[in-house]
């Protein structure tokens, strides 16, 4: 089989679920054929052994002619090595096209994901697109696998029909139109389990997204108490889930019952008049252990063809689910004409809000509405183009969305406010290029004052991270994501609240450290907070109300000249009016901290203590 990842097979298909499926052909064509030939040479095989089987009887037992019994038993042998050979190979090239179909659409949905900006998690679930992934790309695959028996089939109910008809007009009759008669005589079952399977797929694929909501927050979850109502929910889905099961195991059983009726009755009223043939003299003996031998034969086309019907159903139920996310627009594209990059270094001006963000230097972003300076922070990152086309953000002389994105990407690297991490070496998760020395990244692991969270490692750089970075606090996690995030030395770095869940202690040496490490090289750094410790080490601030700019300045001429700005920067009583701290637990928490880091900050001005946690992360 083809390595994974797949070169690109161009753009998918995503006119209908047929077209789809076809494009998935065209992509393994090779393998697709290979199969098909192994096969149809495998089924033609096991169609032509009795036509040899009977010939032998009336040429060689009957007469006694013991040379012609050899060659045809002969015969009969190499077929039986050539039917094993081929079987084998066309298992093999089955399988491979199984999992070459599942793992491209697999691919391509991961490819979507990628480049989707936000526009798949407004729409669907982390949930369902793991769903996708992992079932309806599999589900594709099975049509890919039966293609093999079914062209195989095709071909032996073809060489069947004309050997009969060597023996008799009336027979061949009989199986070129018997077959397919009982093939349609199957549809009547078929329809109504494609419905039931399409009600079976929406319901695990509910289920499915529950069940990754609830993991995701199951830490949250527990502090809260609220374990038993997500079981509850998660028990109703997979209830919903088993019925809706049930129901297309009611339509598979029907569909194996009809199957044995129609296909018993088919092989009896063909068994039956080659026997009355053969009491009258019309065909011989041996001719008559070939009728036979075909009747057996010709099960297998009709329940490989009702079985490619079935897993067609799957599968067209799987790619409409696939083409349904594929089929989402991206939240940010390079289509249309695009205008180059600006020479570096050059300014950010959003049309929105009015903020200018000068070359070089660190700048802040606060707004009393936290959404509203997040909102500018993505906006500078090009989350979304459509919002660009109606808030232009200019990058030098030319608007922001108008440039390749690739460009944009390696320049501006935004650092959102819930970190995420993914499992492989720490080294892996902080410098993914692999373009960085040991040294480099330790360095970058000071600036986010992170050296305790390595130093508690076994293995360093090399340890293991858990999926989702699970095994770190959520302060380990944002440092070690702001540690991920200098190492990117990009020239535009816009960070959205980068110390909301560490300590003041903690902070105020961030702050230090980004200080020296960024403000020094020429590169722009763009933070939206609202703490005093971080603003303090900040060139320039500019403070929006309403959306809009209101102030800019330093932190310490907005304190003395904006009183809406010290209300929303000066926060409990262990502030001074210019933002300095009076205690170790001064800063506990920022306007966009979440319930609980609020109640932790509030603790700790209030001198209950602070909830400190592998270097002091609330």
């Amino acid at each position: 089989m083809r390595s994974f990842p797949y070169k690109t097979a161009g753009k998918p298909d995503l006119r209908t679920p047929g077209k789809y499926l076809l494009w998935l052909a065209g992509a393994q064509r090779g393998t697709l054929w290979v199969a098909i030939m192994y096969g149809s040479l495998w089924t033609l095989c096991q169609a032509f052994t009795p036509y040899v089987l009977g010939q032998a009887i009336d040429q060689g037992i009957l007469p006694g002619d013991f040379a012609r019994l050899s060659v045809w038993v002969g015969l009969l042998v190499a077929l039986t090595i050539v039917q094993s050979i081929s079987a084998t190979l066309r298992h093999r090239a089955s399988v491979s096209n199984w999992l070459q179909a599942a793992y491209r659409s697999a691919q391509t949905v991961g490819h979507k994901v990628t480049r989707s900006g936000d526009a798949l998690p407004q729409k669907f679930s982390t949930g369902e697109v793991v769903s996708t992934c992992a079932s309806d790309a599999m589900r594709i695959g099975e049509i890919f696998d039966v293609a093999a028996r079914l062209a195989g089939s095709v071909a032996g109910y073809l060489l069947v029909t004309f050997l009969v008809f060597q023996s008799s007009w009336q027979l061949g009759l009989v199986v070129l139109l018997g077959v397919p008669f009982c093939g349609a005589m199957l549809l009547f079952v078929i329809r109504p389990l494609q419905r039931r399977q399409k009600e079976q797929r929406e319901a695990a694929g509910k289920m499915t997204a529950l069940g990754a909501d609830t993991v995701a927050g199951l830490r949250v979850l527990r502090g809260i108490g609220g374990e038993h109502i997500f079981v509850e929910r998660y028990r109703e889905r997979s209830r919903e889930t088993q019925l809706a099961g049930n129901k297309v195991a009611y339509s598979l059983a029907d569909l194996d019952a009809v199957q044995v009726l129609v296909v018993g009755a088919f092989s009896v009223a063909f068994t039956w008049i080659g026997a009355l043939q053969a009491v009258s003299g019309q065909i011989e003996p041996g001719q008559l252990v070939a009728l036979y031998g075909y009747a057996v034969f010709l099960v297998s086309p009709i329940r490989t063809a009702a079985d490619a019907v079935s897993r067609f159903i799957r599968a067209h139920v799987g790619a409409r689910r696939i083409i349904d996310v594929l089929a989402t627009p991206s939240a940010v594209h390079d289509a249309g004409t695009t205008v180059p990059a600006p020479p570096s270094p050059s300014a950010l001006v959003d049309s929105v809000s009015g903020v200018v963000v000068a070359p070089g230097g660190l700048s802040a972003i606060v707004s009393a509405d936290p959404s509203q300076s997040a909102g500018l922070a993505r906006r500078l990152g090009r989350f979304e183009d459509a919002v660009l086309r109606e808030a232009e953000v200019r990058w030098g002389e030319q608007a922001l969305h108008l440039m390749p994105l690739r460009d944009v990407r390696s320049r501006i690297v935004v650092s959102d406010a819930e970190p995420q991490l993914f499992t492989g070496t720490l080294r892996e998760e902080l410098d993914p290029s692999g373009v960085h020395s040991d040294a480099e990244i330790v360095a970058a692991i000071g600036v986010a004052s992170a050296h305790d969270v390595l130093d508690g490692l076994e293995f360093g750089l090399d340890d293991e991270v858990t999926e989702k970075g699970r095994g770190f606090s959520g302060g380990q996690r944002q440092r070690l994501t702001l540690a991920r995030a200098v190492l990117t030395e990009a020239e535009v770095l816009v960070l959205i609240e980068p110390t909301s869940a560490v300590d003041a202690h903690t902070e105020a040496r961030i702050a230090e450290a980004l200080r020296r490490a960024r403000g020094t090289t020429g590169h722009t750094t763009v933070v939206v907070t609202a703490s005093p410790l971080l603003l303090g080490a900040m060139d320039t601030v500019a403070f929006l109300q309403d959306g809009k700019l209101q102030a800019q300045g330093t932190h310490r001429h907005l304190l003395d000249t904006v009183p809406d700005y010290r209300k929303v920067v000066v926060r409990g009583e262990g502030m001074d009016g210019h933002g300095n701290s009076n205690g170790a637990a001064a800063n506990g928490t920022s306007p966009t901290s979440t319930t609980a880091d609020a109640a932790v900050g509030a603790n700790a001005t209030n001198g209950v203590g602070h909830l400190n946690d592998n270097g002091g992360e609330a």
